[in-house]
């Protein structure tokens, strides 16, 4: 018999600490609400496994083992059996190195502190474990993702090209708005609902410490149905967020225009979160319940070619990337998301100068039944998750980003014959998204045996 057990822990960091996102520096100075990490423990008699979801924008590589061997001796798991996510929240503090020594230092030690916070969570939910059934369902939280690249008047593809910008043709792909949800009955205790979505939880800006849309998303579906928790993962989000270019009517309402061109606003991550919980709520009583809750584990590293810059872009690379060190981002001839985008750019390049050729890449996957959580290292763009969706001998497949480390962008091979932020800074050569399909369609088939 299935047993699911729920654990939860604040991770709010101290105010200081640097907040990831946008390529410009921010120190946190409040709170508007806290950051958690959740957990939830399975366990159906011969496999348990253990899935973390944390309020972060990803665990840079270099801190990624650290995270999994502590957690694994600690709580007593094998390395496949633990699926570590981050809902990608930008108004949080980095888990990665950071330039400063008082910067690091703090960066350090909140390391450490959510690696412990990380091994109690894990703990609490297998120390939680309750025979359960499980049952899913898919419901569509509209209007609140957008494609964030698009074709303009000029042939040319921008990222973020701001809002009402007369220029704008059309969006480049179309959004997924499917909202996948996962429901455990637990016996003598309260329910547990996992819930997958994809877009950027970068609604917030500023410097104030904020869950974003997922956070909301878990409070608003709680409060709604009596006697559950929630945890959430975040779906394909690389090339996702919430910007609506083309606001109508009350579409602008708690939103303005952010320093980079993006529409941004506390009262707009609240209302996604509306959006999102109502569609949980759409299922919730209707899900389809299952027997076959057989649990299967599998990770697997694969090597990418890495995105070499050409010897002749050096030059003006370092050039860029000197000037945005030194916080002179005025010299650079570029504004709002093109300047974010050359910035970033020039990051990669002087960051790959020397190779390496090609990047070990970890896949991981956990099934439960005919219901499987595919986890990618990074930011994968929307159509690796739609493809992903389509492998058969599956009823739901449940693309998550971001899961055991942060790699960066996973283009599709159209965004870099186009251009654009998200490939131009990629440490992965084009052809990188159809890969992860191949492999993930490979690793899915190897699971369901």
């Amino acid at each position: 018999m299935l047993k699911v057990g729920f654990g939860r822990a604040n991770i709010t960091p101290a105010m200081g600490i640097p907040v990831a996102g946008y390529a410009v520096r921010r120190l946190a100075d409040g709170v508007l609400d806290e950051l958690e990490v959740n957990a939830i423990a399975l366990d159906d008699g011969n496999k348990k496994a253990v899935m973390l979801s944390l309020d972060n924008i990803g665990i840079a590589k270099v801190y990624y083992e650290q995270f999994k061997q502590t957690i694994c001796e600690k709580v007593g798991l094998k390395r496949e059996e633990l699926f570590m996510h981050c809902t990608h929240t930008h108004t949080g503090p980095a888990l990665r190195p950071v330039s400063g020594e008082e910067e690091l230092k703090m960066v350090e030690t909140y390391k450490d502190f959510v690696i412990k916070r990380c091994v109690d969570v894990a703990q609490f939910a297998l120390n939680d474990l309750k025979p359960a059934k499980m049952g899913y369902g898919v419901a569509k939280a509209p209007n609140i993702a957008f494609i964030r690249r698009y074709r303009m008047k000029d042939g040319s593809v921008k990222t973020n090209p701001g809002v009402l910008n007369p220029d704008i043709l059309h969006p480049i792909g179309e959004t997924d708005e499917s909202v996948s949800v996962i429901r455990f009955d637990r016996e003598n205790a309260e329910s547990v609902v996992l819930v997958n979505f994809g877009c950027h939880p970068d609604t917030v800006g500023g410097t104030k410490i904020s869950a974003d849309w997922p956070g909301f998303t878990r409070r608003f579906v709680e409060k709604a149905i009596d006697n559950t928790k929630c945890i959430l993962f975040n779906g394909s989000e690389g090339d996702v967020n919430h910007v609506n270019v083309h606001p109508t009517k009350g579409d602008f309402n708690d939103m303005f225009n952010d320093f980079d061109g993006c529409s941004r606003g506390y009262g707009h991550a609240r209302h996604m979160g509306r959006v999102i919980a109502g569609a949980v709520m759409q299922v919730y009583d209707k899900v389809n319940y299952v027997e076959d809750t057989e649990i299967k584990c599998l990770q697997k590293t694969y090597d990418i070619p890495a995105n070499v810059p050409d010897p002749k872009d050096m030059p003006l690379a370092r050039k860029y990337h000197e000037l945005h060190l030194a916080g002179r981002d005025d010299e650079i001839p570029y504004k709002a998301m093109m300047l974010t985008t050359v910035v970033c750019e020039a990051g990669r390049m002087v960051r790959l100068e020397h190779g390496p050729e090609s990047f070990p890449f970890l896949l991981s996957a956990i099934s439960i039944g005919k219901i499987a959580l595919f986890g990618i290292p990074g930011e994968p763009f929307n159509g690796i998750g739609s493809q992903l969706k389509q492998t058969e001998g599956f009823d739901m497949i449940v693309p998550c980003c971001l899961v055991n480390s942060h790699e960066g962008y996973f283009p599709m091979q159209d965004s870099y014959d186009e251009g654009g932020y998200e490939a131009r800074v990629s440490n992965f050569k084009a052809g990188v998204a159809e890969k992860i399909i191949a492999y993930g369609k490979e690793m899915l088939a190897e699971i369901k045996k």
